[in-house]
């Protein structure tokens, strides 16, 4: 198997429309998911602490974190199923029972301070054995965006393309099947070395593809599992689909971080955009070419740091090198974890007053005013949140750019405060 297994990688990444390739390298929400999510599972934790975790997975804060992980395209479409609360089974298990609710508290906060595998596989089968009805391996899921390097996610096409692969059989919702998986899947991911990333993303992404059809096993190129043609096919189709509306939603946030970037120079400031950004451009035009070749200093922790580096746009007082105001531009992703990286931004620059602007579609407008009536950003006072459709920016952009003195002049057409 291992020949043929080396020919699958090389298949897989050589595919432009594999995981491998529209989520794991390319995937912008990839990367910029792990703080919001390690964040989100904060809020769990404390809510369960003071005992304001609600008896119901629509309104908690993990629905928050599965929305974050259920964004990252379609390896996790449905990974928060497992976590509704089904009240006529009772299951999962965690909502009505204080004890079990306490338990995978406990369970998630264990998993944050683990650094090694060896911790992370006990704590998991303390939890395994308080049988908490309904609360499987799908936690896996959450655990993968904590520790990617030792822990891969979990779901039937990856399980299916396990099975195919290595011809076992393999059954879900078990945590012990989960961690020989696991074992395996470390042990063939470190042979496979260098082809692949240690993150295992990127093997479990190769498992998905097999389990869904998309790619097939040498000597049986028809398929890698017995599918039947015409689901196949439509599989292949809602991929492709996908594929083309992430690129077109990749042009558009691309053309708006120009936008805002000509914007920001026109009005005499210096601009930063996204490190994972920088090197790209749009029309012939490059983003590294109008903007800042490194962030100015700023006294920040280092994960704060790294988190203000993948803010979309940042314009600067070329003066002072003090931030002015910073841009979030979100398309299929979480306004919330936009909102999160801009509140670590304002939560790090003391007691001066910030002005931050979320750019969105205009078809987003009404979750935007949602996640404005959250409590946590109706109490702020060191920052204003408003927010800019794309069409205010494209009807108005050359104007404001001309005629405006300062970022001030966003506020005849920004919403929201």
């Amino acid at each position: 198997m291992a020949a043929n297994l080396k020919e699958l990688v090389q298949r897989y990444k050589a595919d432009p429309e594999s995981v491998y390739n529209t989520w794991f390298i390319e995937g912008e929400a990839r990367t910029k998911a792990f703080r919001s999510i390690r964040r989100g599972v904060l809020d769990v934790i404390e809510a369960i602490k003071r005992g304001s975790f609600p008896n119901d997975f629509k309104g908690s804060p993990l629905e928050f974190v599965l929305s974050c992980i259920t964004e990252q395209k379609q390896v996790f479409e449905g990974a928060a199923h497992p976590f509704y609360w089904k009240p006529k089974l009772r299951i999962p298990d965690i909502y009505e029972n204080e004890e079990n609710k306490a338990a995978f508290g406990r369970f998630l906060e264990s998993c944050l301070s683990c650094s090694t595998a060896d911790r992370l596989i006990r704590e998991i089968l303390t939890l395994d054995d308080r049988r908490i009805k309904g609360l499987g391996p799908a936690v896996a899921n959450i655990l993968y965006f904590l520790h990617p390097t030792h822990m891969p996610p979990f779901n039937t096409a990856m399980l299916n393309g396990f099975n195919t692969v290595f011809g076992d059989n393999k059954k879900l919702g078990s945590w012990p099947t989960y961690l020989e998986m696991r074992e395996t899947i470390i042990r063939v991911n470190e042979e496979l070395q260098p082809a692949l990333s240690k993150d295992l993303g990127a093997i479990s992404g190769l498992f998905f593809d097999v389990g869904m059809g998309k790619i097939a096993l040498a000597g049986n190129f028809e398929t890698a599992l017995e599918f039947d043609r015409a689901k196949l096919e439509k599989a292949l189709k809602k991929r492709h689909e996908e594929v083309r509306r992430e690129q077109g939603e990749e042009n558009s946030h691309l053309e708006m971080q120009l936008t805002l970037t000509k914007m920001g120079r026109d009005l005499g400031y210096d601009v930063w955009v996204a490190a994972n950004d920088r090197m790209r451009s749009h029309n012939g035009v490059s983003l590294q070419s109008l903007t800042l070749p490194e962030l100015p200093p700023l006294e920040m922790a280092p994960e704060v740091l790294r988190t203000v580096s993948l803010i979309d746009v940042i314009w600067f007082n070329r003066e002072s090198r003090q931030i002015e105001c910073a841009f979030e531009i979100e398309k299929s992703t979480s306004i919330y974890s936009g909102m999160l990286r801009l509140l670590d931004l304002a939560s790090s620059l003391g007691d001066r007053k910030c002005d931050f602007f979320l750019v969105a579609p205009d078809s987003r407008e009404k979750e935007i005013v949602a996640q404005f009536q959250r409590p946590v950003f109706r109490s702020l006072s060191a920052v204003a949140f408003r927010y800019l459709l794309f069409s205010d920016i494209s009807c108005n952009c050359e104007a404001m750019g001309r005629f405006g003195d300062d970022w001030r002049v966003l506020l005849k057409v920004a919403r929201g405060d």
